[in-house]
């Protein structure tokens, strides 16, 4: 099913000074374990003005993170907190980084356990983010993405029901959903395009066969701006 929405008056606005040439030097590795200590739920928080993120699974401890950059100044900025059995961590690029023209390398690779509770709110401007998500025990995933690229795999078998919004700019989001659960999902674009396949429109939403009787629930909205958004069920 594809919706092409109709054009509207719209304007963007370049800023010259946003691109600019950048020095780079010697790639550079880092990475940050956190340990889980008496933690059972995690919010994490990104915020990537550029660059290539990946969300996934792939390790026992409550976050492990691996950045790579070729600008010494671009080292990400972490902030963790703890409260009870909850704890909160923040990654975000430095700022004044932005976009920038030149061999920049700038990539984050994030890996989280399939057992945590997790809220998930991502910040992203340029670039590509894929979030491998459907093995996580997710709670809510919220995305704010500019002119980049966003590739979402939430399939996967989660016990319990949780929601998904995202925010869409001027950029392309794919969003592969399960079959496993029932999911009902809202698409509201401005000029650019939606593509829905595998679910079944309903007045102004979409589900999949599963929806009606299941017990676990994936609600997913998205809000495009000028961009292209996929929906794929299963």
């Amino acid at each position: 099913m594809r919706i092409l929405f109709a054009p509207a008056i719209a304007a963007v606005l370049l800023c010259p000074g946003c691109i600019v040439t950048t020095n780079t030097g010697p790639t550079q590795y880092d990475s940050r374990a956190f340990e889980r200590q008496d933690a059972k739920q995690l919010r994490l928080e990104l915020h990537m003005g550029a660059g290539d993120l990946r969300v996934g699974t792939g390790t026992s401890k409550l976050l492990q993170s691996y950045f790579t950059y070729n600008v010494e100044s671009w080292k990400p900025e972490i902030r963790e907190s703890r409260t009870g059995d909850s704890a909160d961590i923040t990654i975000s690029e430095p700022s004044g980084t932005h976009a920038h023209a030149g061999n920049v390398k700038y990539e984050w690779d994030l890996r989280l356990p399939e057992d945590v509770p997790l809220d998930l709110i991502t910040h992203f401007g340029a670039g590509q983010a894929r979030l491998d998500l459907g093995a996580l025990a997710l709670q809510h995933v919220e995305v704010h993405m500019g002119v980049g690229q966003l590739q979402m795999d939430l399939r996967g078998s989660p016990k319990q029901s949780y929601n998904v919004d995202v925010h869409g700019g001027v950029g392309q989001a794919t969003i592969w959903l399960p079959g496993s659960v029932g999911v009902y999902a809202e698409a509201h674009g401005g000029i650019g395009e939606i593509s829905v396949h595998g679910l079944r429109k309903v007045g102004g939403h979409y589900e999949n066969d599963a929806y009606d009787s299941a017990k676990t629930r994936v609600h997913v909205t998205v809000n495009g701006g000028i961009g292209q958004i996929t929906l794929n069920g299963e």
